[in-house]
């Protein structure tokens, strides 16, 4: 998926988050958001998502040179942020089974090899409400990277994530995500140290 932004801004009321952006997101590249806490990195990643509007520029998706309406974006990306909440209701089956009903599964993988992958197989029945905060995000980072999506957005990847998580979320990045566009919102370069490119979303307040 192509993105490209032109001379893009975004306010609440009177106040400018980001301004005067312009970038062309191509297809397979690995972008890193950085700035200061509060800069708009992840108003800027909503916005990439089709689920925020711009109050000034430009903003076009394409995919195969065909143009994308606003409201079908989301058919073509998956996103894991802090902000997004799970459905704790649910064990991490049901929940990746309930995911893969909106979204197939990359490479036809089953939720089984998923939970070991992630190392969650032994919790895969219970619910999600029981699970450790670092568990969570594994379950966040697997239901966004196992998608079959051209796009993924990250906010904060590995918040949350201890020594062992940094190193599955390197593993997951390195061995899923080779023909996606990946855009990782971020102040920590363990985060994104592997994105080619850098936009910073300076502070405008």
């Amino acid at each position: 998926m192509l993105i490209e932004l032109s001379d893009a801004g975004k306010k609440f009321n009177r106040e400018w988050i980001f301004r005067g952006i312009h970038y062309r997101f191509e297809p397979g590249k690995k972008i890193a958001l950085t700035g200061p806490n509060g800069s708009g990195k992840s108003t800027l990643l909503q916005v990439l998502a089709g689920s925020m509007n711009i109050s000034e520029g430009h903003i076009n998706w394409t995919m195969h040179q065909q143009n994308i309406e606003v409201d079908h974006v989301f058919k073509y990306l998956s996103i894991a942020a802090p902000y997004l909440e799970l459905i704790e209701e649910m064990t991490a089956v049901e929940f990746l089974n309930f995911h893969r009903s909106f979204k197939p599964l990359l490479n036809n993988i089953s939720i089984e090899e998923i939970l070991q992958i992630i190392g969650l197989e032994k919790a895969s029945h219970k619910q999600i409400r029981y699970f450790s905060s670092g568990m969570k995000q594994r379950i966040k980072l697997a239901q966004a990277i196992f998608s079959d999506c051209p796009l993924l957005l990250l906010d904060e990847p590995c918040t949350n994530l201890d020594e062992h998580g940094y190193a599955l979320y390197h593993h997951l990045m390195d061995t899923y995500t080779k023909d996606k566009t990946v855009i990782v919102s971020s102040n920590d370069v363990n985060e994104y140290g592997f994105c080619t490119d850098k936009i910073y979303v300076p502070d405008h307040k």
